[in-house]
């Protein structure tokens, strides 16, 4: 079997080390940037065709809110997907069920572009995030078969700070192809980079959980003896809600940005990628604070009421005359939530140090299917005439994240075990 020189990029026959003796060391950039790229299909997913929704309205014949109703089932799949390949990584290591997954998500993907009704679009989506989601789950599992403590921290937040190059990229790249091709050609872009990340998976991915780590069996109890962790719980819930309190904003600002304030596709993915660069600076900010050895809980600690300020200041810029100034707080929420999702991440995945597929496969539950409740709201509420639906629902989600945490992090107190490994 492969071992690993120094400065050697693992290959598929490497199975990377016990991260025992080295828990609190930092993984490798070039090992980050790939587990980065094989779980960013669905941040792809999401924002690459945001520009394209009236075009796709246009296009089957539709309404507004079927069309983000694409969005939704894409959300769904990936809600669900999660638990179905954490468990399943945990038996049969990570490289094979990603190979697996992988291949499905490229045939899902052209089946997505070829969609002849709005009904076959949106069930070719859920497909897609179905097994797009194997990405997701399996790259945190894999940080947390190599790092823990801070170091575990430090790597799933420049995960996220890589990930926050995706909505820079996507929304910009997006109303670019949205202003000189069709919105079929913008969803074929998607289908060439699940094939790039197949060959990724089958060349590059190597195997970080050695057989004897690995569980007898697929074993869905898992989940439940995850679920039975108070801390996890309100870590996740945490994360799920400041998620969503973005994602609210992802799913309605192009009918926000495009037809309310009269924003252009090209203008509109260049603010977006505005906002997503805050989040990639938080992602950077929170790498930093852990390498500092500062507790993940006191830096959320800080940025939830910074998230809830910036929601408030999104709501009263809606009603305003001037609901253009709504971007200013929009950014500022974006990076606010970004410190919460990766330091809330790092928190969660230490309370299931046993169980990392299981525990990561629940985290993507409680992320994406908050948001997947969360995302139709606006919509339903006539978020397409006007932002203040968008802006109030985006207020309500950073205020139960806020009150989850503080309500969490009592137990926490009294239970102060359940963190040694911060101390």
């Amino acid at each position: 079997m492969a071992t690993l020189d120094a400065g050697q990029l693992p290959g598929p026959d490497t199975v990377l080390p016990d991260p025992a003796p080295h828990a609190e060391r930092p993984l490798r950039l070039r090992l980050l940037l790939l587990l980065a790229f094989i779980a960013a299909l669905s941040p792809l997913a999401v924002d690459l065709y945001l520009a394209s929704f009236p075009e796709i309205q246009d296009g089957l014949g539709t309404t507004p809110a079927m069309v983000q109703l694409t969005l939704t089932a894409y959300l769904v799949g990936v809600s669900v997907g999660q638990p179905i390949w954490g468990p399943i990584s945990d038996r049969f290591g990570r490289r094979a069920p990603l190979l697996v997954s992988n291949s499905i998500t490229v045939v899902s993907s052209f089946a997505v572009v070829l969609a002849p009704t709005i009904e076959v679009l949106i069930v070719a989506r859920f497909v897609q995030a179905l097994s797009a989601s194997s990405g997701m789950v399996i790259a945190r599992a894999m940080v947390a078969d190599l790092a823990q403590g801070y170091a575990g921290v430090r790597a799933l937040a420049l995960m996220m700070t890589i990930h926050g190059l995706t909505p820079v990229i996507a929304p910009a790249l997006g109303g670019a192809l949205a202003t000189f091709v069709p919105w079929r050609g913008v969803l074929a872009v998607l289908t060439l980079i699940a094939a790039l990340q197949l060959a990724a998976a089958i060349f590059l991915v190597p195997e970080t959980l050695p057989p004897v780590r690995r569980t007898v069996r697929v074993d869905y109890r898992d989940l439940l003896r995850v679920l039975a962790r108070p801390a996890y719980v309100t870590y996740a819930t945490t994360l799920g809600l400041g998620v969503a309190s973005v994602m609210a904003y992802i799913a309605s600002s192009s009918f926000v940005y495009q037809d309310v304030l009269g924003f252009s596709p090209l203008a509109y993915g260049l603010s977006f990628a505005v906002n997503a660069l805050g989040m990639t600076a938080a992602g950077l900010l929170s790498a930093r604070l852990a390498r500092a050895r500062r507790h993940p809980a006191r830096t959320v600690a800080v940025a939830l009421p910074g998230s809830v300020v910036s929601c408030l200041l999104v709501v009263l810029a809606a009603q305003s005359p001037w609901p253009v100034l709504l971007v200013v707080p929009v950014f500022a929420n974006g990076f606010f939530a970004n410190l919460v999702m990766g330091n809330c991440m790092g928190l969660a995945m230490e309370q299931v140090r046993d169980l990392p597929g299981a525990g990561s496969a629940l985290l993507g539950l409680f992320m994406f299917g908050v948001s997947a409740a969360a995302t139709p709201v606006a919509g339903l509420l006539g978020g397409v005439d006007s932002a203040v639906p968008m802006a109030l629902v985006m207020l309500t989600l950073a205020v139960l994240a806020a009150a989850v945490f503080a309500l969490g992090r009592r137990w926490v107190a009294r239970n102060p075990a359940s963190e040694a490994v911060f101390a």
